[in-house]
């Protein structure tokens, strides 16, 4: 039986490729990503993270195991870790202000993004849970990588890059992976079917995150 994170990882190939080619990604690396894109990026991704702590938290209540509640709620310490310190320096260096932070919308894609997750927290079995996660870990390490392999430096967008290409970062990714593949291991294949989807799906919300910080989308009406 193939081991799960190995199908799917393959399966989404095509459209972990065109992360790589987003335009957003690639100036980033190039260290010529306009600032207002990467402002209008770090504020989203700042509403996104309170919603991903949460879904990391209701997985950590779900989890079976001791050791996968305190995985899932370290990584939601961690997430709410992040938004504090690596998008408070951002926010001194592009000018948002805290109040400037409190008054912004989520886009239309970061407020599909956290509905599905928190939807699937709530209504969705812990098996699905854990899979609808695992994209936000393992394709920012993937990226994080990636741009640090090809950046200029010195790059404008250096913390980012390094957060996200730190190992410490990397061992978290592996060990979501695990827990991913032990469930999945367990489960039947109607509910290996449900991870299945849950995975590409979000994957799919990744591309668009990146691609909607760089077109900086607005609610049409």
């Amino acid at each position: 039986m193939a081991i799960f994170s190995d199908s799917v990882w393959t399966e989404a190939a095509a459209l972990r490729q065109a992360i790589k080619d987003l335009p957003f990604n690639r100036e980033l690396a190039a260290g010529t990503l306009h600032r207002e894109k990467f402002q209008f990026y770090i504020v989203q991704d700042s509403i996104y993270l309170e919603s991903y702590s949460r879904t990391l938290s209701l997985a950590s209540a779900k989890a079976p195991t001791t050791a996968a509640m305190l995985e899932f709620a370290n990584a939601a310490a961690v997430a709410i870790q992040v938004e504090r310190a690596l998008h408070a320096s951002f926010f001194k260096q592009f000018n948002v202000s805290s109040d400037g932070r409190a008054q912004t919308e989520p886009s239309p894609t970061c407020l599909n993004y956290t509905n599905f997750l928190l939807t699937t927290a709530a209504t969705g079995g812990y098996a699905e849970l854990v899979a609808a996660i695992l994209p936000c870990f393992w394709v920012y390490w993937e990226i994080g990588n990636h741009i640090a392999s090809i950046a200029q430096r010195p790059n404008t967008y250096d913390a980012w890059i390094n957060t996200y290409a730190d190992q410490s970062f990397g061992d978290a990714t592996k060990r979501v992976i695990a827990i991913t593949d032990e469930i999945a291991a367990a489960e039947d294949a109607p509910t290996v079917e449900r991870m299945r989807r849950a995975f590409l799906r979000c994957t799919q919300f990744e591309w668009m995150f990146w691609d909607s910080a760089y077109k900086q989308e607005r609610w049409p009406i």
